[in-house]
């Protein structure tokens, strides 16, 4: 049983022989990371709320993506992939660390978590992707490919894994049947960066270096539809509430329908774009790419809302949480940073202290001055 699995039989990387057992009984404890974290204005009479994101350490190389699962009853959580050929489960609200899948032998390319958070899949560089318990930490399957994988994910009940990578084929795997060959699509002349399942699984949005995004019908495997654009996509997120269609291409983010793939509306950034992710209540995007700056857009009117740097690399990776509360940035620099969607708002390990509270006796430990906050 998986819940009653000691220290010595747990699969994830930990640097303590006595370390907590798997997930379902840790959540949703803390790891003692610091919890002063309101900022506030210099005086009590404006109160300008700064963000101040929550810094995730432990990887050594660039950050390239990143995926929430959906809201369970432990909350929801977050997964990371990285060149360093280890991706890591964090609790998602908090950025706690929970755990380190091992066994790539490779960079990680893309990572993903089921809906439930009790599945991962991994891309890599070693020219498989991984199916993982995410609740043990145990690699279930190693699915070998003919390239480098870049792109893995779930349809909605769990029950097929869709990849992509460097051989511009994409495949998809019946996980109840791992002995059997993949059904296989292939149309693209370059590398597939980003394969996506739409449209209740029925379809498959794939991004290319062939610049070109292409929808198509699973079962004939022909191609429905393509986008064609004058630079390599950077990156791709569907929405299913809505039918939309997040895409970032060299300064754009562009919002297309996910059915008709007709263009909804553009911005263009100052710098150029890695990715952008939309609030789930569709009022504002967030992106960051090559300033290191993340950038917060008003999704009606389109305009820069904010603008901040945190990161010390270029900004590889930037979703929002399922509820919409906060937003993950990866980086080049090798962290992730948990920032607010409110600043101010009382969530996760952000705790908002009003200036009135700010007594003589607590304020050393209510009040935090403009700090890197580590989680």
């Amino acid at each position: 049983m998986a819940l009653h699995l000691v220290a010595q039989h747990c699969s994830w990387e930990c640097g303590s022989e006595l370390h907590n057992p798997p997930r379902h009984v840790i959540w949703p404890q803390s790891t003692g990371v610091c919890r002063c974290f309101a900022v506030f204005a210099r005086s009590p009479v404006s109160m300008a709320m700064r963000q101040t994101p929550l810094t995730c350490s432990g990887h050594t190389r660039p950050v390239v993506d990143l995926a929430f699962s959906g809201i369970t009853p432990y909350g929801y959580f977050l997964i990371s992939a990285c060149k360093d050929g280890k991706p890591m489960l964090r609790q998602g609200d908090t950025g706690d660390w929970i755990g380190t899948f091992l066994g790539h032998k490779g960079a990680v390319w893309g990572a993903t978590l089921n809906k439930e958070a009790t599945k991962a899949a991994t891309a890599a560089a070693d020219f498989t992707a991984k199916v993982w318990d995410a609740v043990t930490g145990d690699e279930v399957l190693t699915l070998a490919h003919k390239h480098i994988v870049k792109s893995v994910n779930f349809t909605e009940d769990s029950n097929y894994l869709l990849t992509g990578g460097n051989d511009k084929v994409l495949r998809i795997y019946d996980l109840s049947k791992p002995e059997a060959e993949p059904l296989e699509i292939a149309g693209h002349t370059s590398a597939i960066k980003k394969a996506l399942w739409c449209n209740n699984d029925q379809q498959i949005l794939s991004a290319s270096e062939d610049k070109t995004i292409r929808l198509w019908d699973k079962n004939t495997k022909e191609a429905v539809k393509t986008l064609s654009f004058d630079a390599s996509v950077s990156s791709m997120e569907y929405i299913p509430d809505g039918e939309i269609l997040v895409i970032t291409y060299g300064r754009t983010i562009a919002f297309h329908n996910a059915q008709s793939l007709d263009l909804i509306k553009a911005v263009d950034a100052p710098a150029s774009i890695h990715s952008a992710s939309l609030h789930p209540d569709k009022d504002f995007f967030v992106a960051g790419g090559d300033d290191f700056k993340l950038y917060k857009y008003d999704y009606t009117t389109k305009e820069e809302m904010e603008s901040y740097k945190g990161h010390f690399g270029p900004i590889h990776c930037v979703r929002f949480s399922p509820d919409g509360e906060l937003y993950a940035s990866g980086s080049e620099d090798g962290t992730l940073r948990l920032w607010q969607t409110a600043v101010g708002k009382t969530y996760g390990l952000w705790k908002c202290v009003l200036p009135e509270e700010l007594t003589s006796e607590n304020s050393e430990v209510l009040y935090c001055p403009p700090a890197e906050i580590k989680a």
